[in-house]
């Protein structure tokens, strides 16, 4: 199998793979349900939070749908600097919010004083930002934009969408005071995709309680309701939450800070070799990715023909430009159970292809 560093999904541990083999118990077991209280009780240590870890059965898109449906009757603030930033705005929408915008160029940060600036001008319930924006390479400050909600809204829900960086870099859920972190297995946790999870404060529970129209399948006092029984409303995906609880031993064994410093410096050598070729990082240098670098493409790499000579020769392949950044702008992960070693061949093999192709 090609070594993928693209941002999802990503590489799994073939020891990983394997606890999915398991024989299947049924759902509503003793035996499983030991093992889903486990895995969502190991995860309270990657968000930094004494508050529960919701397993759902779907893609982060799914837990930002929950968290519009849920903590917002009417409206919401969506800061929107990037895809998935915008998908955010989308869901909204199309659930009926009425969802205003923050937009920010993409390639830079959410800044917390236009944040302020805007709160100062409408009553919002909720807002929303993506910590780590997978289509640009930009990594939003989030301790800061908390700070800064609370400065001007004390009472507001502060959602944050942790797709991509959530298990790669330090995230305090309850320190920082954000009330709902989503974030899903195919990215930092390096799981096949499949699941979401999601940490929500009690404080979000209660305003789920007054929301109308919460739907089921997204309803998060029904999910509450099943968690306390240490299981889901419906029948989960028990084979992954296998490997969810494996995996997390090994993130715990690996020592969290640890890992935190091995995705800085694997991101940290690719900013370094791409400096080396004159290219620079599509995010500014302040806010960029410690999981997913977005590199400017100005050497004009044809990057459809880079990746076949990387998978052909090399059993490696990168990522184009997400959307209309494509060929603009390439993508090299970093998350994951990605290493030094790792990177330096991939980055080899694309200074070989340089140099016989420029």
């Amino acid at each position: 199998m090609a070594h993928m560093f693209v941002p999802g999904p990503v590489d799994v541990a073939p020891e990983v793979l394997n606890a999915m083999a398991k024989p299947l118990i049924p759902h509503r077991s003793k035996e499983y349900e030991a093992i889903h209280r486990g895995a969502s009780e190991k995860a309270q240590r990657l968000f930094q939070t004494d508050f529960r870890v919701l397993i759902g059965t779907h893609t982060g898109s799914g837990m930002q749908e929950c968290g519009v449906r849920n903590l917002a009757n009417r409206d919401i603030l969506v800061c929107v600097n990037g895809a998935f930033s915008q998908r955010w705005f989308d869901v909204a929408v199309t659930n009926g919010k009425h969802a205003d915008r923050l937009d920010i160029e993409w390639g830079k940060a959410i800044p917390p004083d236009e944040l302020k600036k805007v709160l100062k001008k409408k009553k919002y319930e909720a807002v929303s930002i993506v910590h780590n924006e997978t289509s640009t390479g930009v990594m939003n400050p989030i301790e800061d934009l908390a700070k800064a909600v609370r400065e001007v809204s004390p009472e507001m829900f502060i959602m944050i969408d942790a797709v991509s960086s959530l298990g790669g870099v330090k995230i305090e859920m309850d320190a920082w005071d954000i009330d709902f972190i989503l974030t899903s297995s195919q990215k930092c946790l390096a799981l096949p995709p499949g699941l979401s999870l999601v940490a929500v404060n009690d404080r979000a529970l209660e305003k789920a309680a007054t929301v109308e129209n919460r739907g089921w399948y997204f309803n998060l006092l029904r999910m509450e309701k099943h968690r306390i029984k240490n299981s889901t409303a419906m029948t989960p995906a028990v084979s992954l939450v296998y490997a969810l609880d494996f995996q997390m031993d090994r993130i715990l064994k690996e020592g969290i800070e640890n890992r935190y410093a091995r995705h800085e410096a694997v991101s940290n050598r690719v900013y370094e070799w791409a400096a080396g070729h004159g290219m620079s990082s599509f995010a500014e240098e302040a806010h960029r990715s410690k999981t997913v670098a977005a590199i400017n493409n100005t050497l004009g790499l044809d990057i459809p023909a880079l990746n076949q000579f990387l998978i052909e020769n090399h059993e490696m392949r990168i990522s184009n430009g997400y959307g209309d950044l494509k060929g603009k702008t390439f993508r090299i992960a970093t998350m994951g159970e990605t290493n030094l070693e790792d990177v330096g061949e991939l980055l080899s093999a694309i200074d070989k292809y340089i140099e016989k192709n420029h």
